[in-house]
């Protein structure tokens, strides 16, 4: 059963183009501090959604390809262990950061913690891309 992936790819491309803007330096030395807060709020909310989407099409991909049985109940490390198994993800540490910097956007929410969200949506990109492609490639 082939997944549906437009919206994962959606979700990258926004995330991508959230962090374009965010980095730019000349745009965001023309904003005020409020300004500032608010593109960098949208990069954290970009982050979370993204993220969720991944590891939904993660367990998704293989619920379909190993079945439901082999998935059902597994923790989100578990998960992101098994997806690395079979090669859609890489580092299964890294996505386990994904996974508390989104833990701490639900919770929690101060300056220092959007700081550590914003830098691991940063790293995150990457992954995420990397999980698309290993998706788009295995779709059948």
């Amino acid at each position: 059963m082939k997944l549906d992936l437009s919206s994962l790819r959606k979700a990258v491309e926004s995330l991508e183009k959230a962090l374009q803007v965010a980095n730019d330096g000349v745009f965001m030395s023309q904003l005020n501090d409020e300004q500032k807060q608010t593109v960098r709020a949208g990069v954290i909310q970009n982050f979370e959604f993204t993220y969720e989407l991944c590891w939904k099409f993660m367990q998704r991909w293989l619920q379909v390809n190993l079945g439901s049985a082999y998935v059902a109940g597994v923790s989100r490390r578990q998960l992101f262990r098994l997806g690395a198994e079979h090669r859609l993800i890489s580092d299964v540490n890294r996505w386990m950061e994904y996974h508390d910097a989104r833990n701490e956007t639900a919770h929690t929410y101060d300056e220092n913690a959007a700081e550590d969200v914003f830098e691991a949506a940063q790293k995150f990109l990457a992954d995420a891309r990397g999980l698309l492609e290993a998706l788009e490639a295995r779709n059948d």
